[in-house]
């Protein structure tokens, strides 16, 4: 114990990793901020060994891949770990934020919490794109040319940036190398900004299920967390070695499988399944403006929770409308990615379009404000009561 306390930097982690206090009641949702972690790492060392072997050229990126597969050693496992690490990187990110909505993690104090983890969602969606092109499949191309043409709506600039990241009048060679180079930059972004908003954790301490300051019902991190997060790292790892064995391209486009060809138009242009309720946003607003505002919006606006929330109790384990609100929320979330998933046509468009709405009323209106009506449902309860 002397030498810990002597050595700065041991002591720091032995304090971080050991000693550090937290809630005894906190359940293994919890846990997803950890798994979060573990697939940023797995995204970053598996990238880094892919692109030993990935060439960033059209005539080459497509064939560079299918060779890693079928002709270096443990080369089909280097991709297929990347490729649905990114998909379980988006499921774990998913149920942690809405973990964090369920028990009210973004309310006061944690409202930079929560700001920088929808900060580090944004950049995540955006490095996800970017990779997603550097296969070079049909899907890679078709989604590169349709996303870029839509940074046009910018005032001003909007052509001028579309030029830049084309590097040239169309999405070519020039394209590939700067997604690429942006693909292989940002992790190490969200790297500093998951430092970030570790230190905003550490700064008011993890919430819990109850929601209530738990500052006298505390147990070290160190053996009970570090159990428990070994515990659920090894299911995690099953199931996703699952996937990766058999069945790594189930979470996958079959026309992503096919070289790029500007020639040939995929019959249904369609993102990665963990953007398609974003995407169907997009489609379903007519006006392109409209329609990316209310894309960028719907990420965005969730940085604003906190500062609109005005609840005084946190948890929906005491709140029954919230609760319901809750589930009936992600209930919209599926149907907007089955919408997404589907045809630009009628009806899907029109009811992604309502549902656009009820998103934004969930957001902006009814989980922020749904506390008057508890609370008024309360005092006439009281009342009864007294009566």
């Amino acid at each position: 114990m002397r030498l810990v306390k002597k050595n700065v930097i041991i002591n720091g982690v032995y304090e971080a990793g050991v000693r550090y206090p937290e809630p005894a009641n906190i359940s293994y949702l919890w846990n997803f901020g950890f798994f979060s972690l573990v697939c940023l790492i797995i995204q970053i060392v598996s990238g880094i060994l892919l692109a030993m072997h990935y060439s960033a050229h059209v005539d080459l990126a497509f064939n560079s891949i299918e060779r890693l597969v079928r002709e270096v050693d443990f080369g089909w496992l280097l991709r297929y770990v990347h490729a649905n690490g990114a998909s379980f990187f988006f499921i774990v990110v998913y149920v942690h934020m809405l973990r964090g909505l369920y028990f009210g993690s973004y309310q006061k104090p944690n409202a930079m919490l929560w700001v920088s983890g929808v900060v580090i969602f944004l950049l995540l969606i955006i490095t996800a794109f970017l990779g997603y092109v550097l296969p070079w499949g049909q899907m890679s191309y078709w989604a590169a040319t349709v996303i870029t043409n839509l940074v046009t709506v910018v005032p001003v600039v909007g052509e001028e940036i579309v030029m830049w990241l084309w590097g040239g009048f169309t999405v070519e060679n020039p394209t590939l190398n700067r997604f690429y180079s942006l693909h292989y930059l940002c992790p190490f972004i969200i790297v500093g900004l998951v430092g970030l908003h570790i230190i905003f954790l550490r700064e008011n301490g993890s919430t819990n299920p109850l929601g209530v300051k738990s500052n006298v019902d505390q147990i070290p991190f160190t053996p009970y967390f570090t159990i428990k997060d070994l515990f659920s790292f090894m299911i995690f790892l099953v199931i996703f070695f699952t996937f990766v064995f058999f069945a790594p391209n189930y979470l996958g486009h079959p026309d992503n499988y096919l070289m790029a060809d500007a020639n040939v138009t995929p019959a249904h242009i369609v993102p990665e399944w963990y953007l398609l309720p974003f995407y169907a946003m997009l489609r379903s607003i007519p006006d392109k403006v409209i329609g990316v505002l209310a894309l960028v919006l719907a990420i965005v606006v969730l940085a604003f929770l906190p500062f609109l929330t005005i609840s005084e109790v946190r948890s929906s384990y005491f709140r029954q409308i919230h609760k319901h609100l809750f589930w009936s929320f992600i209930a919209l979330c599926f149907f907007l990615g089955f919408l997404g998933s589907q045809p630009a046509a009628a009806p899907y468009l029109s009811c992604g379009l309502i549902s656009t709405v009820i998103y934004f009323i969930y957001i902006l209106v009814l989980f922020p404000y749904v506390y008057i009506v508890e609370k008024a449902i309360i005092k006439s309860i009281l009342k009864t009561e007294k009566k």
